[in-house]
């Protein structure tokens, strides 16, 4: 009975003990090694796949497409696609002025029938429709855009349209430029290598990427050391450009009836005939450029005659205010509705440059009148636009100092 007192005692003890060693192996803080743990296994990515599949189709606007017209080419139905234009346009989508290149998406369901069309308008206005239960749930959504203020400056070497693409910008930044000085400078006569320019354009941004230009803030062209310069300020809700002095830059005559070409031969009377022969006036200034070049009006007018005249072959003779009277020579074409008493603006293309009548070679001759007598048109001096009114020049200057000092600053010529 004793030794088994005795035995269940030792066993006792050496359980305790056990337990005691294995509390403070595996218990007590620190004092043995954190346990391993079996890495756990990598689930494979899991794809979603739908039940019932769906297609996107997407689709580019065309030049002279209608948004119906698109629509079809990208599967819809001509009637589905006629009143799904018609509801973008009651959200406001312009139908009239599609962009060539705009995106159309069409999602469809898996009996090829659209669920989802989206049309982006431009970068800054998109629309969706959603098909619902017996028609088409239309929606709008609209981006502002990031304008941001940036210099552009550079020099011509070959020609403006070559130093202006050198800064990296775009060819339609060089048509703003010339538009502000068209009527005091002209760049298809005048423009030498050497010339400067610097200016201050507004440039929208979606994100990060560059959409298009905004207004131009402040321009300068620099030719033949005499310095043009363009300030641009809003008047009656108006955007336009004045010189240092507050004289609008618009005046009532462009200085050429041509964005770009060239001088071939200038106002005289007396130039060897090259047809006709001997010694002739040549009352007129004659523009080098190829046939189907556009001709504009060179200010807002009343068409006298509009077709064929002779050796002047097909011609548009306009009549404008205070006695000027203009001529458009040997043209391949003129614009459809020109006719004798249509009135015609400034800046209107008014036919297309060809070589018909006594000519060489496609050429534009362009003739200038005041009261009957034909004047030089390179020096004449037009009747300017309407200036900043006196009360208003002391803040229109303190505007302009601002902007050039800004210009100086940022782009130094």
């Amino acid at each position: 009975m004793q030794t088994r007192f005795v035995m269940a005692t030792v066993l006792l003890t050496a359980s305790l003990t056990g337990l005691a060693v294995s509390a403070y192996l595996y218990v007590w803080p620190g004092a043995a090694r954190a346990p391993r743990w079996l890495p756990a296994p990598v689930p494979e990515a899991i794809v979603l796949r739908p039940m019932f599949p769906i297609t996107t189709r997407g689709v580019e606007v065309r030049r002279g497409d209608t948004l119906a017209r698109t629509l079809a080419r990208g599967g819809i139905e001509a009637r589905a696609a006629n009143e799904l234009a018609g509801q973008f346009g009651r959200n406001g989508a312009d139908l009239r002025k599609l962009r060539p290149g705009a995106a159309v998406e069409i999602v469809s369901n898996f009996r090829n029938e659209p669920i989802l069309i989206r049309y982006e308008a431009s970068p800054w206005l998109s629309f969706a429709a959603r098909a619902v239960r017996g028609g088409w749930q239309v929606g709008r959504a609209e981006t502002v855009p990031d304008v941001r203020v940036e210099a552009v400056s550079g020099v011509v070497q070959r020609s403006l349209f070559d130093a202006v693409e050198r800064t990296g910008e775009s060819a339609r930044l060089v048509l703003e430029l010339v538009e502000i000085f068209s009527s005091d400078f002209d760049f298809t006569a005048d423009t030498r290598a050497g010339d400067r320019f610097r200016l201050l354009v507004e440039k929208r941004y979606a994100g990060d990427d560059f959409v298009d230009y905004g207004r131009i803030l402040v321009a300068q062209y620099a030719s033949g050391g005499k310095t043009l310069t363009g300030v641009g300020l809003e008047r009656a809700s108006r955007y336009g450009h004045y010189d240092l002095a507050g004289q609008s830059l618009r005046k009532s005559f462009l200085k050429s009836p041509l964005e770009f070409s060239r001088v071939t031969s200038g106002f005289t009377y007396a130039r060897p005939h090259p047809i006709l022969g001997g010694v002739r006036p040549h009352l007129a200034i004659d523009y080098g450029a190829p046939v189907g070049t556009p001709v504009r009006a060179v200010a807002d007018g009343v068409v006298v005659h509009a077709g064929w005249n002779g050796g002047n072959g097909i011609q548009v003779h306009l009549r404008h205010r205070s006695g000027y009277e203009t001529q458009y020579n040997h043209l391949s074409r003129i614009s459809e509705g020109l006719r004798p008493g249509v009135r015609v603006r400034q800046k209107q293309i008014i036919g297309n440059v060809g070589a018909t009548g006594l000519a060489t070679g496609p050429h534009l001759d362009y003739r200038v009148a005041r009261n009957g007598t034909f004047v030089n048109p390179l020096g004449e001096r037009f009747i300017p636009g309407e200036p900043i009114p006196a009360t208003a020049r002391p803040d229109f200057q303190r505007h302009a100092r601002e902007l050039l000092a800004r210009l100086e600053a940022t782009a130094p010529f």
